[in-house]
Parts: C-alpha cells; sequence; structure tokens
C-alpha cells in the first residue's frame, strides 16, 4: 500500500451482473495528476471542500450510518488509474465525430503533445515516490495505451548490451523516441477486460500480437487468448451496460493478483462506464469526483476493498502477539467480575 496522506472516503457497491459484491474506497490522494491537452502544467483534481472529523463529529447513534469505513489492510489493494495520453483519434474526433469510423485512425498512436504529457506525469510519478511503490503495471493491448504506460512507469532510455528486453523498441509508433528500458520497472501486463469500447471505431480496433511483441519485447502478452483481434466488430459497437459488466469483471480480476499497488492503464469511456457503478451512497460531491471524466494523461488513485473474501492472502504486517505466552486478561474483564 502507497504510504501517502490520504482523505479517503468508502463507497460500497454490490453488483446485479455479478455475484461478487466491490467495496471500492475512493480516495483523493496528493499523488493525482491531471493535465490539459494544452496546458501540460499540474493541477488539483478536487476543488470541493471535505468534512474535517473531530470528536463531536463522531455520532454515538448507532442507528445512524458510519462516514467512514475500516478494514484489514491485506483486503485492500490501492490502484492508480490513469487514462492514456492525446493520441490522433482524439485529435481527429474532437474536428468530426465520424472520424473515428476512418480506418487511417486504426489502433491510433500518440501525438507529439501525447508524448510530452507522458514526460510530465512520469516526472510527477518520480517526483511522489509512486515510481518506488508500484509493483504491477497493467495495461489494455492498444498502441496509445502501451505507449503511455511504458513512457510513464517503465525505465530510463534502453542501452544496448544489457542484459533485458525492451519495454518499447526505438520509433515504436512512428514516434521518434527512444526505446525503453524494462530495467528497475515493475512488470507489464496486457489485458483485454480493461480495452475501450469494442466496435465500429478503428482507433479501439488492436493489431495481433505476432505485430506487438517486436515493439513492446518485455510486455506480458500471455494473458491475451487469440493473436489476432476477434473482439472488434466492424458494424457492432459494444453496449455500454456490457463495458460496464466488463469493467467491474476486471476489478475482481485484480483480485488474484498478489500486488497490492497496481496502475492501470486504460481508456475514457472504459473509466466513465466503470466507475459510474460507485459512489451512489455517498454524498452528491464524492459521487461526482469519482464519475468525472479523465483529461488526457490523468492519473487518479483509489483503494479497492475486499470484503467478500474474493481474495486468499494473508496479511503480510499482522502480527499474533503473545510471543512468549503469558496471562493477558483485559481490563475490562476484570471490572465486569467485580
Amino acid at each position: 500500500m502507497s504510504r501517502t496522506n490520504y482523505n479517503s472516503f468508502l463507497i460500497s457497491y454490490n453488483s446485479s451482473t455479478t455475484a461478487i459484491p466491490l467495496s471500492f474506497s475512493f480516495q483523493i490522494p496528493k499523488t493525482n495528476f491531471s493535465i490539459n491537452n494544452t496546458n501540460t502544467k499540474q493541477r488539483r483534481s478536487s476543488s470541493f471542500a471535505f468534512p474535517i472529523l473531530s470528536a463531536s463529529s463522531l455520532s454515538l447513534d448507532m442507528d445512524a450510518a458510519p462516514s467512514v469505513g475500516l478494514y484489514p489492510l491485506h483486503r485492500c489493494k490501492t490502484i492508480h488509474l490513469v487514462r492514456h495520453a492525446q493520441g490522433f483519434h482524439n485529435v481527429a474526433g474532437e474536428k468530426d465525430h465520424s472520424a473515428y469510423m476512418s480506418p487511417d485512425l486504426f489502433d491510433a498512436q500518440l501525438t507529439p503533445l501525447g508524448w510530452d504529457q507522458v514526460d510530465n506525469l512520469r516526472k510527477h510519478v518520480h517526483s511522489s515516490g509512486l515510481s518506488r511503490s508500484i509493483e504491477l503495471v497493467v495495461v489494455s493491448p492498444l498502441l496509445r495505451t502501451m505507449q503511455t504506460a511504458v513512457g510513464v512507469f517503465g525505465g530510463e532510455g534502453y542501452v544496448d548490451g544489457i542484459d533485458v528486453p525492451p519495454l518499447m523498441a526505438e520509433n515504436t509508433g512512428d514516434s521518434n523516441r527512444s526505446a525503453i528500458s524494462s530495467l528497475n520497472s515493475p512488470p507489464f501486463v496486457a489485458m483485454e477486460l480493461c480495452r475501450e469500447h469494442l466496435g465500429v471505431h478503428w482507433c479501439d480496433k488492436r493489431r495481433s500480437v505476432t505485430e506487438y511483441k517486436p515493439l513492446f519485447p518485455a510486455i506480458d502478452f500471455s494473458l491475451i487468448e487469440n493473436d489476432a483481434d476477434t473482439l472488434w466488430e466492424l458494424e457492432v459497437r459494444e453496449a455500454n451496460e456490457h463495458l460496464a459488466e466488463r469493467g467491474l469483471k476486471f476489478l475482481n480480476w485484480l483480485w488474484t493478483r498478489e500486488e497490492t499497488e497496481i496502475a492501470v492503464v486504460t481508456h475514457s469511456g472504459f473509466l466513465i462506464h466503470t466507475l459510474a457503478a460507485f459512489g451512489n451512497d455517498c454524498h452528491p460531491s464524492v459521487k461526482a469526483e469519482i464519475c468525472r471524466p479523465f483529461s488526457n494523461c490523468e492519473l487518479r488513485s483509489v483503494v479497492i476493498v475486499d470484503k467478500s473474501m474474493i481474495g486468499s492472502s494473508s496479511s503480510k504486517t499482522d502480527y499474533p502477539g503473545k510471543i512468549p505466552r503469558g496471562p493477558d486478561a483485559p481490563s475490562d474483564d476484570a471490572d465486569e467480575k467485580k
């Protein structure tokens, strides 16, 4: 878990589409990073005031709903959500929405401005300490998301002769960028569940895994079942409800991982429809914070909480006590026996 200071709010959600209820605790940490496409300066992502807890504000009314949640640490994972940097499809689509249907935007790559956004987020990730705490990077298997992921969370420039494969080969996607090393970086895993809306839009169709592997040698593509993109259909756009269900499956899948601090590099539509399921039991300002659309290359840190024993990992920090053994009757017991 990150040791960044947080203002924390618990958000619970029981999905009608899955038998496993999830608890999602959203946080507004100092690690969040947001930029504008035309202004790459860092800005704060939160504009509303947070309540301050005090002794007088903690009600003893047992019927009142608690305003905070407390959970075992090993039942929590910190997830750093990132939308990819600006791609050529973003520029074309803002001018003319029908451009998304153009084969010219097939698996769109990052623009030069998008790479500037990547460089700025990378600086933030290192200055905030996230680069030292993230244990795994999960990335949607599209060119723009993988370029963003390796640019932000990868190692330094790749040097020939180092006995590790590069995360990205030189000039991948006509980027005019140097190769990026996998040395001293977390493992990277490509995952289809966190892809953008499937179908119709050519920018959301991926290349074959065979084409990607030489471009991103150190990314693990083993979880992708088919070499070709069998999920994308030319005439059928994935329904929002199906995308939201896929997002919940992805969050459940994260619990199969042993890592407790994970970066996820994905897409705007995936984030919007996945996060819309959460926050209905919170203050409207918190719900709005959760559902606010992501800017290109924006990072927000959240915590997911396992309330239903999805995961099976035991605590790495708990200590059983009573070693060596000895009498330890609580003082309250003594008062009750008088």
